[in-house]
């Protein structure tokens, strides 16, 4: 990089820093590619591969052809534990079940999603630099998801809802309701978090508060309540591991942006209200959304009473869901709109994620991934918590972390995997794991992470190289900023 005069930039290597991280541009492409369009049609036909998916591949060879290199981060013995673990109950359910060769897609998408992406993310993500480029990204696809979804809300060019072309889908179409509900809620969430860490520069702060505050726009018009309650938990959790100081702060920004844009601009005020009073009335007044998902549940728990061990096998809960299910189970949910023709969208899962591992996977697939997840979260706070001998520098990627797999555990009790988004499931739990589970022979993962200017201040000594100020701070042999402290 070149050097400026006293009291300016640095201006950055761009070609020496993409030479320097290029294992990561795989990582980045299997989350902004999910800002392509996706072809209208059928979104549970198995067997589609989109270009999310390909990128996650190309992900897990690059980290392989690393590992022969030696150039990825030591596991612990418990981290090889946590992140195998999952390998061995798919493969267990996948033989025990009733067609083991109908049961193999499933396999291969759930050791890609739960064993394959998370390792790679763990393996090739090495420094607090890396990992905020990575958490960026999501960012970026939220904002880009979210306008998409505002401007078919405001022309009606969204999916159905209640009769209106209203519903925000971005690109992911009425096949995939969810879609952008669940990648605007894990961009608001990073931002969140790195809105309030402490270490990060003000103006960095300041532009991740405004992005969280934009972001909250899209998240409503999604009319997902299921996005709804995981993003307030997950918030709630992050702004109470901030401070409370700083939390009351954003919970003040984000009631008065609340009421200006439902209250003082009526942004779909009616069917809003409607959507939360539904959430309290799954047990007096419920509506066919919520009636089959009870039924699906139930149907999901008697085939694990059938099959507690092992389930009925991966992919087995369509073909045995109408020999559990109760008679007020309907034939499937509407979706049209978006550019997408009225089709009727079959229910071939439970919309439960904890459920589903049960049904199909049983007692031994439940323990392996959820026992997995659960010592994740467990090692992850308890990092945070302790400050992981890191300092206040690098706490942002830890809120990042526990945020957005706190999210994803809560939308698990009413979701489940299914659609392009499936494949950032396996980046977060790789961005939680790469915190909770601490490199053999280190510290931890977040070495020299003093703040800088940038998001992605805190570099590591990687390869040999120092990034420039705007990606991470701390310059190499060949001079600093003043004022950038030199890495260690």
């Amino acid at each position: 990089m070149s050097l400026a005069a006293p009291g300016h930039w640095i201006r950055p290597d761009v070609p020496g820093l993409l030479r320097r991280h290029w294992p990561l541009l795989p990582l980045a492409a299997t989350v902004l590619f999910l800002l392509a369009p996706l072809p209208a049609g059928d979104a549970t036909a198995s067997g589609k591969v989109g270009p999310a998916d390909a990128a996650s591949l190309l992900l897990v060879f690059v980290c392989a052809v690393q590992a022969l290199r030696g150039r990825v981060r030591a596991l612990t013995p418990l981290g090889v534990l946590v992140l195998g673990a999952p390998a061995v109950g798919l493969a267990v359910a996948t033989m025990t079940a009733g067609d083991p060769y109908a049961a193999l897609p499933g396999f291969v998408r759930y050791l890609q999603v739960f064993v394959l992406v998370p390792a790679a993310v763990v393996l090739l993500v090495q420094g607090a630099a890396e990992f905020r480029l990575a958490a960026g990204c999501f960012v970026v696809l939220a904002l880009v998801q979210g306008a998409v979804g505002v401007v078919q809300y405001a022309t009606h060019t969204g999916a159905s809802y209640q009769g209106e072309d209203i519903r925000a889908v971005g690109t992911f179409g009425p096949g995939d309701v969810m879609g952008m509900a669940t990648v605007v809620a894990y961009g608001l969430i990073v931002a969140t978090a790195a809105g309030l860490a402490p270490g990060l520069p003000r103006r960095v702060r300041r532009i991740a508060g405004g992005c969280a505050l934009a972001l909250v726009l899209p998240l409503v018009l999604s009319f997902s309540r299921g996005a709804w309650i995981a993003t307030f938990g997950a918030a709630v959790l992050v702004m109470a591991l901030a401070g409370i100081r700083r939390a009351l702060k954003v919970v003040a920004a984000l009631a008065a942006a609340g009421v200006v844009l439902v209250g003082g601009f009526g942004v779909g005020s009616e069917m809003v209200v409607e959507r939360l009073t539904s959430i309290t009335q799954v047990s007096s007044a419920p509506d066919q959304s919520v009636t089959d998902r009870y039924t699906m549940w139930a149907a999901a728990e008697s085939m694990w009473r059938e099959r507690p061990a092992v389930g009925v096998g991966l992919k087995g809960f369509p073909a045995n869901r109408d020999g559990h299910a109760s008679l007020g189970l309907s034939s499937g949910s509407d979706t049209a709109g978006a550019g997408q023709a009225y089709l009727r969208q079959p229910l071939l899962s439970p919309h439960n994620m904890y459920l589903l591992i049960l049904s199909e996977q049983g007692l031994i697939g439940l323990v392996a991934l959820v026992g997995g997840w659960a010592a994740l979260l467990v090692a992850g706070l308890r990092r945070l918590g302790s400050g992981g001998g890191v300092g206040a520098g690098a706490r942002d990627c830890g809120l990042v972390a526990i945020g957005l797999f706190v999210w994803q555990l809560t939308d698990f009790l009413y979701a489940d995997i299914g659609g392009p988004s499936t494949v950032l499931t396996g980046v977060i739990i790789g961005l939680a794991a790469w915190w909770a589970l601490p490199s053999r022979g280190v510290a931890g993962p977040l070495r020299g992470a003093a703040a800088g200017p940038g998001f992605a201040s805190g570099a590591v000594p990687l390869r040999g190289a120092a990034a420039g100020p705007g990606f991470a701070s701390g310059a190499g042999s060949r001079g600093r900023a003043p004022g950038v402290a030199a890495r260690p």
